[in-house]
């Protein structure tokens, strides 16, 4: 059977010395491997999929990265289990991330979705998902 899902993502940072060391720690605690480096960006692989963070020189000036404007609000991946999920949130602002929607962790998404959301240093939003709480969550439930 050929690859599904994603092939690649790829986010473009105004400063990748900002946020390099945040993704780097949060893909590692989750088995991603670094797959590519070079002098512009990093590259982390796991299964058949990477995911690109790359300081490019095509970036246009202009308005700040915010994901609450049109385009892409958040990257939301996999954790092997709830305890890892747990580790990201403990750990999460000890290497680059703030916490979001701490206030009803774990269950932001809703009562049986269980994930921590956490922005990098460029505003950027990640959700990381235990496994039971992607197959019953509805779709459209998280934040």
């Amino acid at each position: 059977m050929p690859p599904i899902g994603f092939h690649h993502v790829e986010i473009w940072v105004e400063d990748l010395r900002a946020v390099e060391a945040s993704w780097a720690w949060l893909l590692g605690e989750l088995g991603w491997e670094l797959y590519q480096n070079w002098s512009e960006g990093r590259s982390w692989r796991i299964g058949d999929s990477y995911l690109v963070i790359e300081q490019s020189s095509a970036v246009r000036p202009g308005l700040p990265y915010d994901r609450m404007r049109p385009g892409l609000n958040h990257l939301a991946v996999h954790a092997p289990d709830e305890t890892t999920v747990d580790r990201i949130q403990a750990a999460g602002p000890a290497h680059g991330w703030q916490q979001l929607f701490a206030d009803v962790y774990p269950h932001a998404g809703g009562p049986e979705h269980y994930a921590a959301y956490l922005t990098d240093a460029a505003g950027f939003e990640i959700e990381v998902v235990a496994p039971e709480a992607a197959r019953s969550a509805a779709p459209g439930s998280s934040r």
